[in-house]
């Protein structure tokens, strides 16, 4: 831990119900993650279908850092800072394929084991350059759910110990065998945490999402599971669709119509999570099953319609996966720190990615996945879409929902009668745990509480 006199943003001023302002928009506390949690942290810097041959590369850029992830055969994904140890000029830029890394500015060469092989003129050092003093600085590369994770801290724990316990409510689900639906990145007038925590609660869906409701319980729970957070709806035992008690009541004896009315909005409004081949499969219902058929047949039929549809596309389904494990297993994981997921629908997953976008504290850059499982060779190849303004191009409608908001509450907080958020203590604890483990992940320890600098400010806006 931290001494006392290196701490600045103590983490016991964080409360269930309060979270102090300045960790969304203060530059000391950017610096500060720029510090200690960037160059130190696991984060994902691309997906292994991403690089699937030899000499294939992705460059991963987080604040100052660069990264470049490199598959050097079959079944090894290598990865090394990003400059030249000459004059430091980058080395590579976005994605591509080189059999060597070379600089463009003097002509060095590394192997794709990172070691320099060629120098120009080399003589002209004599003995000051010493053996692999110039090659290219590694950085941990692991892998976990089809991605390829990096740490810069080359003393950081494994990444499967980082990311427990999330990997073993979730490992059946075979992430690794998902590939890109679609892939959109976009840059959002927001801190980062900001857009993250937008999708790691359900409590603002029956304000900004209302058209969920017909088919949707909305009331939730979330929590903190180590570092990571986890939401799920709140109705344990219940059955996964119905109306929201917010609405006003109306009976709805065939079951089929919530499932049926989930996959069509979710087909449109999202183009995520449910897959054009489950929609097609949950189609059969109408035929297939009868109109009074319990909620329980309704669910296992459409389940079984989806398994045989993924089967006889040779997407396969996952083998061991259980209601018991799925129901555990909640819908919504933001893995730390800037990592979310949506999985329930087991054949499309909703990926987000979050990082800043330079040192501006109110601007990131937000990833957006749709991932499904595909038959082999049938995946659509991958198109990066970029944009600088979410404007610039049409997006479903929940996206746009969410998109509206996101600048607006960044403004929000700006306002001198903010003083700090204050979370739903139930729907919204994965939150509240994120920024704790955030702060203590950065050496910042607690405060003795006595009367002066914790309760200060932070207590006085709370009171």
């Amino acid at each position: 831990m931290s001494e006392a006199s290196d701490i600045r943003f103590p983490t016991n001023v964080i409360r269930d119900d309060y979270i102090p302002k300045e960790d969304y928009f203060s530059r000391e506390f950017m610096q500060l993650e720029e510090e200690r949690l960037w160059p130190k942290v696991w984060q994902i810097a691309c997906r292994l279908e991403e690089i699937p041959n030899r000499g294939d590369y992705v460059t991963y850029d987080i604040v100052d850092d660069s990264i470049i992830v490199v598959r050097t055969d079959a079944d090894t994904v290598k990865a090394y800072h990003n400059v030249c140890p000459h004059r430091g000029r980058r080395l590579t830029d976005g994605c591509g394929h080189a059999t060597q890394i070379a600089c463009r500015f003097h002509g060095w060469r590394f192997d794709l084991d990172g070691r320099n092989i060629r120098i120009v003129d080399p003589q002209d050092w004599g003995d000051r350059l010493a053996a692999g003093e110039v090659d290219l600085k590694p950085v941990r590369a692991e892998t976990w759910g089809g991605a390829v994770w990096i740490n810069m801290d080359l003393d950081a724990e494994s990444l499967l110990d980082f990311l427990k316990p999330m990997h073993e409510y979730v490992d059946k689900f075979e992430f690794e065998k998902l590939r890109y639906r679609w892939y959109k990145t976009v840059i959002m007038q927001a801190n980062w945490k900001v857009v993250a925590e937008f999708f790691n609660e359900f409590y603002h869906v029956q304000q900004a999402h209302p058209q969920l409701l017909a088919f949707t319980d909305d009331y939730s729970k979330s929590g903190g599971f180590g570092r990571h957070g986890m939401m799920w709806f709140a109705a344990e035992g219940a059955v996964p669709f119905k109306r929201s008690p917010r609405l006003t009541p109306k009976d709805e004896p065939d079951y089929r119509n919530f499932v049926l009315d989930f996959v069509e909005q979710y087909n449109r409004d999202l183009q995520a999570m449910v897959t054009p081949r489950n929609y097609e499969a949950s189609q059969r219902l109408r035929t297939e099953v009868s109109a009074d058929a319990e909620p329980g047949e309704v669910l296992a039929k459409w389940v079984q319609f989806q398994i045989e549809a993924a089967e006889a596309d040779g997407a396969g389904w996952p083998k061991d996966l259980t209601p018991e494990y799925m129901e555990k297993s909640g819908l919504d994981w933001h893995v730390f720190p800037n990592t979310i997921f949506l999985h329930g629908t087991v054949d499309g997953v909703l990926w987000y990615r979050v990082r800043p976008n330079g040192h501006d504290p109110e601007s990131c850059i937000f990833d957006i996945w749709s991932l499904q499982r595909y038959g082999e060779g049938k995946e659509p190849k991958l198109v990066r879409e970029f944009y600088k303004d979410w404007r610039d191009t049409e997006w479903p409608k929940i996206y746009e929902q969410d998109f509206i908001n996101i600048p607006e509450v960044q403004r929000g907080m700006r306002s001198r009668a903010f003083r700090a958020a204050r979370p739903n203590p139930v729907q919204e604890q994965a939150i509240v745990n994120f920024h704790r483990q955030l702060r203590q992940f950065m050496g910042q320890g607690d405060i003795p509480d006595d009367g002066s600098r914790q309760r200060g400010e932070h207590a006085q806006a709370a009171e």
